[in-house]
């Protein structure tokens, strides 16, 4: 039930790794955004990176992540 929106951006020539990652609970959207440090050269790269950092965040915390 987990949206994942990878959305790195670019910084110091690199791209930053952040996204958020959106659930529907109680007929309403919550979003949490994240940023991490790590950073990559290519943007394909980050997305992969980001994305696999949202599913282990949602599988480490779960709906806390809305709290």
């Amino acid at each position: 039930g987990y949206v994942i929106r990878p959305a790195p951006y670019k910084s110091e020539g690199q791209f930053q790794t952040a996204g958020t990652i959106e659930k529907e609970i109680g007929g309403q959207r919550k979003e949490h955004r994240f940023v991490r440090a790590d950073r990559y050269a290519g943007y394909d790269d980050a997305v992969n990176f980001t994305t696999n950092k949202a599913r282990q965040i949602i599988d480490l915390q779960g709906d806390r992540i809305f709290d």
